[in-house]
C-alpha cells in the first residue's frame, strides 16, 4: 500500500491535493503528517524525500514529490482516470491544473487556506479580484464546455479540481462573493465526503496557528525549507 507525506491538515493547501484525488479515486494508502515549522520539521520531512517537501508520494520503491508528479505517477501506477478522457479535455485540464501550480500568487497570499476560521466578506484589493474573476472564467470555460457529466470542471471529478480545491476553501473561509456557477463548483468541491473527512480531521489537530500568524508565503517557505 503506498503512503502519502503530509504537513498540517488545517492549513496545507499542497498536501490537500494529492490527498483528495486519492480518496476519490478509491485508492487506498497510509498516511504520515509531519507538522510544519518545527524544530525536527526538517529532518522528518528529509526521510522521505531528497528535497525536502510535502507532499511526498513513496509506493514501494518509487518516491514521488511535487503535487502533479504524485498525480500523474497515481494514473499511471493505478490505471486511474486522473485526467478526463477526451482528449481536448485532458489539454484543458493539465494547462489549468498548472496555471494553478504555478499562479493565483495574490489570492494564496492574502487568503491563505485555514480551514479553522471562518471572516467576513471585505474588499481585499484588485489583485486578488483579478484572481477570483480568472478561477471564475475557467469554472465557466470549462463546466460549459465539458462539465455535463457532473458538478466538477470536466464533469466527473479529475487532478484539475483537487488543484482547485484548496482555492475553493479559501473563497469560502473569506466569504469571497461569487456568481452563481463559480459558487456551484465550490460548493460542489467542499460537499465531497472526501473533503468533509479532511476538514473533520483538520479541525481535530494539535497544531493551530493563531489567526494573525497564518500567512500564506510563511507557510510556503516552510513547505520548502522542510
Amino acid at each position: 500500500m503506498p503512503t502519502l507525506v503530509i504537513a498540517n491538515k488545517c492549513y496545507s493547501s499542497w498536501s490537500l491535493r494529492p490527498w483528495l484525488l486519492m480518496k476519490q479515486l478509491g485508492i487506498s494508502f497510509d498516511e504520515i503528517i509531519i507538522p510544519l515549522d518545527l524544530p525536527d520539521t526538517k529532518a522528518k520531512v528529509l526521510r522521505h524525500s531528497p528535497a525536502g517537501k510535502v507532499p511526498i508520494l513513496i509506493d514501494g520503491d518509487a518516491t514521488v514529490w511535487e503535487t502533479i508528479a504524485i498525480m500523474e505517477y497515481v494514473g499511471e501506477a493505478y490505471h486511474a482516470p486522473v485526467w478526463p478522457e477526451v482528449r481536448e479535455a485532458r489539454a484543458m485540464a493539465r494547462s489549468v491544473a498548472a496555471e494553478m501550480h504555478a499562479g493565483f500568487s495574490a489570492l494564496r497570499s492574502a487568503c491563505p487556506m485555514n480551514l479553522g476560521r471562518k471572516y467576513a466578506q471585505k474588499d481585499r484589493g484588485e489583485a486578488v479580484a483579478r484572481d477570483v474573476a480568472r478561477f471564475s472564467e475557467i469554472v465557466h470555460q470549462a463546466r460549459e464546455r465539458f462539465g455535463a457529466g457532473g458538478p466538477f470542471l470536466f464533469g466527473a471529478f479529475t487532478a484539475a479540481d483537487a488543484m482547485y480545491a484548496p482555492l475553493a476553501t479559501r473563497l469560502d473561509t473569506y466569504s469571497i462573493a461569487l456568481d452563481a456557477m463559480t459558487r456551484a463548483y465550490v460548493d460542489a468541491i467542499l460537499s465531497l465526503p472526501a473533503f468533509q473527512e479532511w476538514r473533520s480531521a483538520a479541525l481535530t489537530e494539535e497544531w493551530v496557528v493563531a489567526a494573525d500568524e497564518v500567512d500564506e508565503e510563511a507557510i510556503e517557505n516552510c513547505r520548502k525549507a522542510a
